[in-house]
């Protein structure tokens, strides 16, 4: 009998990888031949060959789909036809029973070259209205999952499903005492997590190495900075630890948190409400983006998961009392974070998604 194939796709952003990253090993093991389509230059061609070195990756051409004036919004259309003539040899050479696509601009020319190949595409959404890349490649998807309930009026009732959040495992089960110890803290002083996602985020680095001597009075902190926000004057203050960027260490690092400071990307966010951390989100601003992230974080302090500082709001002054009120209502939040609806399994995850294979 044939192995059957499946073909992954998504990238720019680690947050257009994780979910791919957490499914692929349930695939591998339901005896799947998996391969990646990203782009060129990605990030996802990173995370993925690290973690994955034996599923084949294939870099293709990826425009980038901008919502303002660019004079590349006349050349990057035939980045994106480009990707998709590469895209869909890709398909007819590997021949899959289904696509599934985490979004990202690679995405894009990806799911037409799987519509015109006649293979299935599987879409996912995670943020409480869809992307750009995925409205485009909405008319080309069999189905679409979503991880907020809001997300559905957006969608096409005949084929859209509310999946909740998907979590990694081994994110469950990071141990608090190597975090700790990774970072070389002890048990005298709650931890305070701050990330910006993998690219970093300027203004939270800013507010919060603003803020480090009297933080450092009352927390340890580790700070995820992003590549390339190393600060090494920095180096020498005791109880604060600093990262470029962490891998096989954030399950332990996250556990180690109690409390964390972050943007609004619907990944993060539903992991740190899986694990009941009470959260700061710094969305980024409407001038920056789409408003996704502002969309998730006010959903999420009206559920009473977390507090939310606006970035236009961000200051050294707003940001200290931001953290002070987080702290105050760590109780509540956690009380409120453990009544939620436990996450989707990677393999309850892999299933939807395999249940739409020709």
């Amino acid at each position: 009998m044939k192995q059957q194939t499946i073909i992954l796709t998504g990238g720019g952003t680690a947050g257009h990888v994780s979910l791919n990253q957490a499914i692929l090993p349930s695939l591998l093991e339901l005896g799947y031949d998996v391969h990646y389509i990203g782009s060129e230059q990605g990030i996802e061609k990173e995370l993925i060959g690290e973690a994955f070195p034996n599923v084949p990756f294939y870099g293709i051409a990826s425009g980038k789909l901008r919502r303002y004036f660019s004079m590349k919004n006349f050349t990057d259309p035939f980045k994106v036809l480009a990707g998709m003539m590469q895209a869909f040899r890709i398909i007819k050479k590997v021949k899959p029973q289904v696509v599934f696509s985490k979004g990202g601009f690679v995405s894009v020319p990806v799911v037409m070259a799987a519509k015109l190949a006649g293979v299935p595409v599987v879409i996912h959404e995670s943020d409480v209205t869809p992307g750009l890349a995925n409205k485009i490649a909405l008319p080309f998807a069999s189905h679409v999952f979503t991880i907020f309930e809001e997300t559905l009026k957006h969608l096409p009732k005949e084929k859209a499903t509310c999946t909740g959040s998907i979590i990694r495992p081994e994110l469950l089960q990071g141990e608090r005492a190597k975090g700790l110890a990774y970072c070389g803290f002890t048990t005298l002083k709650p931890v305070l997590l701050v990330m910006g996602g993998s690219l970093g985020s300027v203004v939270l680095n800013d507010a919060l190495r603003k803020n480090l001597p009297e933080l450092l009075k009352q927390f340890y902190i580790i700070h995820l900075c992003g590549k390339g926000n190393y600060d090494q004057s920095l180096e020498s203050m005791s109880g604060y630890k600093q990262f470029e960027y962490v891998t096989t260490e954030l399950p332990d690092l996250m556990h180690a948190a109690d409390f964390i400071v972050s943007r609004a990307g619907s990944n993060s966010i539903f992991e740190f409400l899986a694990l009941h951390k009470p959260m700061l989100l710094v969305p980024l601003s409407a001038q920056k983006s789409r408003g996704d992230q502002i969309l998730n974080a006010n959903l999420f302090k009206k559920q009473g998961y977390a507090e939310v500082l606006q970035e236009e709001a961000l200051t050294k002054e707003s940001f200290m009392k931001s953290v002070y009120t987080l702290t105050e209502r760590k109780v509540e939040m956690v009380e409120t974070m453990s009544k939620t609806q436990k996450p989707k399994t990677p393999d309850e995850m892999a299933s939807l998604i395999l249940h739409y294979q020709k």
